[in-house]
This record gives C-alpha cells, sequence and structure tokens, in this order.
C-alpha cells in the first residue's frame, strides 16, 4: 500500500499542468512575426474590425490577443506580367499587347485596403484596372502607330488611365512597361516595306539636298575666280605689264644658265630670251 501511495501522481500538479498548457496555446496563437518588406494588419474580433486608424503592424515579432487576426501584406514593389493582351486599334484590327506593372501597396493605408478591397486585391483592382486602361488607349490608335512611332506615347498613357484608377484605391502604380506588340504577319510585313519606302525615300532627298547644295558651293566659287580674274584684269595697264617683264628678265639675266637676250625685239618692247637649247 505504501508504494502504490509514493507512485500515485499527485493531484495538485494536475491543475498547473492545465494552466501551463493553456498559456503555451494562447502564446502560440499570440505570437506574430512580420518578415522583412512586410506589413500587418490588425483584426480585432470584438472591438471594431479591421484597425485602420493606426499605423499597421512592422517587421519582427509581435503578440496579439488569440482572438484577434493579422494579415501580412508585402509593401515591396512587385511586378505583374500581362501576356497576350487583346485589344483593337482605331481600325478595328486585333492586337496582341505584353506588358510589365509595376506596384506596391502604399503601407500607411494598407488597413484601408484590407477593408475595402482584401487581400486579392491584386486581381480584384489592378488586372482589371490595367486591361480597360490598354483597351482605351490603344483604340485611339493605328496598327502603324503601335508598332512604330508612338510606343513610348501610348505606354505613357496606359499608365496614366491605371494610375487614376488604383491610387484612390490605396495602391501605388510605380511604372507600366509596353514590352511587345504583336500584329498580324501580313499587316506587320506591310507596316515594315512601308517604313523601309520612307526611309530609302529620306536618304534619297538627303542626297538631293546635298548634291544641290554642292553645286550651289562651285557655282559661287566660280563666280568669285570670274570676279578676281575680272579685277585683276582691269588693274594690269600696259605700263605694269612692262615693268613685270624688266624685273623678269633682270632675274633671268642672274642665273648662270647660257642665254641670249635680245632687249626690246619681243612684242609691246619686251626683251625676248635665247636659252642655249
Amino acid at each position: 500500500m505504501n508504494n502504490n501511495a509514493q507512485l500515485q501522481f499527485p493531484k495538485t500538479l494536475i491543475p498547473i499542468i492545465i494552466v501551463g498548457f493553456i498559456v503555451i496555446i494562447f502564446l502560440f496563437k499570440s505570437a506574430v512575426t512580420i518578415g522583412s518588406g512586410e506589413v500587418g494588419v490588425l483584426y480585432k474580433t470584438f472591438d471594431g474590425g479591421v484597425v485602420t486608424k493606426e499605423a499597421p503592424l512592422g517587421e519582427g515579432f509581435h503578440i496579439v490577443a488569440p482572438w484577434n487576426k493579422v494579415y501580412v501584406y508585402n509593401v515591396r514593389q512587385q511586378e505583374l506580367l500581362e501576356k497576350d493582351m487583346s485589344v483593337l486599334s482605331s481600325n478595328g484590327l486585333e492586337i496582341k499587347l505584353d506588358a510589365s506593372v509595376l506596384y506596391q501597396p502604399t503601407a500607411v493605408t494598407v488597413g484601408l485596403l484590407h477593408q475595402t478591397r482584401g487581400t486579392d486585391y491584386l486581381n480584384s483592382v489592378i488586372v482589371p484596372a490595367v486591361r480597360s486602361a490598354t483597351r482605351s488607349v490603344v483604340g485611339r490608335y493605328t496598327p502603324e502607330q503601335l508598332y512604330s512611332t508612338k510606343r513610348d506615347a501610348i505606354q505613357a498613357e496606359i499608365y496614366e488611365e491605371t494610375k487614376k484608377i488604383v491610387e484612390p484605391q490605396f495602391i501605388q502604380l510605380n511604372s507600366i512597361l509596353v514590352r511587345d506588340v504583336a500584329l498580324p504577319t501580313t499587316i506587320k510585313t506591310a507596316i515594315e516595306s512601308k517604313l523601309k519606302q520612307e526611309q530609302e525615300s529620306l536618304e534619297y532627298e538627303f542626297r538631293l539636298v546635298t548634291a544641290a547644295k554642292e553645286a550651289e558651293k562651285q557655282i559661287i566659287e566660280a563666280q568669285g575666280k570670274a570676279d578676281a580674274n575680272k579685277i585683276l584684269s582691269a588693274s594690269l595697264t600696259d605700263k605694269i605689264l612692262q615693268d613685270k617683264g624688266i624685273e623678269a628678265t633682270m632675274q633671268l639675266s642672274n642665273s648662270p644658265n647660257s642665254k641670249v637676250i635680245v632687249i626690246g625685239s619681243g612684242k609691246d618692247g619686251l626683251p625676248i630670251i635665247l636659252g642655249n637649247q
């Protein structure tokens, strides 16, 4: 009997064990860890629901009442890739368009985002907004403009129209990048052929302008030379020519080469120089 009494479990420890077990469950249910680049939205079951007037829970370890909930949101920049969006151009041609959407929830108002849109805000807000804005913008342009000259303008317009829709709903839109515009093969070939012809035409016009400028330059140079010769001819009198001839004769007479100089026998009375040839 004594041995059985010694082996019997102390009844006084049972309440302590139960309390300890409840505390462990309480701590397990109450502990929340918020990771890097995340915030937590607190939902108070018995005190007004989603907390929107206070800052969301920041990174790190938190203890909350076990009857409350915490919804974790990634507030880093995220990317949505929209592939093969089917849209119509201004002339009714179907076009496939790929775009990257860079976005993130606004951290300070993430409670309002959770209250109004919930954790699936990507599919309920961003995707419909991007598709609607893309259809609206692309419908203003021709396939040729989409393919070549207006790509940057279209991209900017899609961004602005999407931003007007999503930012009032507590989402920050950072950028929209049009990655590819796919046209039907026949239309693409026709556009490329037209662009090539336009380029060749521009090159031909450039060559014509260059040739015209070169011809104009040569005419100006020729006219300048003609005017110079005219002025020079008008300034050369018989007396000046004779003086120049005599000066040249004197310089030649000092040359060591053999020669015969006949004074006054040339035209206009200029000397005639006979070499030793």
